[in-house]
């Protein structure tokens, strides 16, 4: 039986899952084959390639939720609104293996799992302001007053990554500059596994908030039936 139209999986994201997978099993080959073992931290530097392109998937899904919450602000589109919810979850779950890995990371390179230091602080500042973005569209079936507020705090939150990005040289703090325009000292046998790091989550991280949008594009226009047939009920009673 043919499924219908808007139910079938596009070409273009079946060839993104094809490639997502081509690129998980590329990256871990490079991580844990072709990487040397840093001397100083051994095995726990690998972490370091989970860590960073987490970090930068994080900054696309907060940075899509945001401008995606701008535009419904400014044309009332559901649809905008489904990749604003969309773009705050997967942003979410990132910022989680971000502030996971990174204590792991710290606590061999600085001896404690935490410290307050400026990137650290604002990392965990932007985790929570999506998290509360979040815990607001989790109430149910919430009103446009309830999107629209929810939508300027997800603005609110996209100020706050420039500041992540720079604190490092700005305030100086003890985390590292990774990557600089110079290569941040890394090993050159390191890069290969580093770069198909981020095309990995490049690719992941488009993957899940196409894939979430339209779970939620669906579920709005299954609320939208549902009110219009309690409508429709209501004016056949009266």
């Amino acid at each position: 039986m043919t499924q219908p139209t808007s139910q079938r999986t596009p070409l273009a994201l079946t060839l993104l899952i094809v490639v997502s997978a081509a690129l998980c099993l590329a990256v871990l080959y490079a991580i844990f084959v072709v990487a040397p073992v840093e001397r100083q931290m051994g095995v726990v530097q690998k972490i370091f390639y989970f860590h960073v392109p987490s970090a930068y998937a994080m900054y696309i899904g907060f940075t899509v939720s945001a401008v995606s919450s701008a535009v419904y602000l400014a044309k009332h589109d559901e649809r905008w609104d489904g990749f604003a919810v969309a773009g705050a979850e997967v942003g979410s779950i990132f910022c989680i293996v971000v502030l996971v890995t990174g204590p792991l990371w710290a606590r061999k390179a600085w001896g404690t799992y935490w410290t307050w230091d400026p990137r650290l602080t604002t990392t965990l500042l932007a985790g929570m302001v999506f998290f509360a973005y979040l815990v607001l569209r989790s109430f149910g079936s919430i009103g446009e007053v309830e999107k629209r507020f929810a939508a300027g705090l997800a603005v609110f939150g996209l100020l706050d990554l420039p500041i992540i990005h720079f604190s490092v040289q700005r305030w100086r703090g003890t985390h590292p500059t990774v990557i600089t325009a110079k290569g941040g000292g890394l090993h050159p046998d390191m890069r290969p596994a580093l770069i198909l790091g981020f095309l990995f989550f490049s690719a992941l991280v488009a993957l899940l908030i196409w894939q979430r949008a339209r779970i939620e594009r669906l579920r709005q226009r299954c609320e939208a039936l549902e009110v219009d047939a309690a409508e429709r009920g209501l004016l056949e009673e009266g």
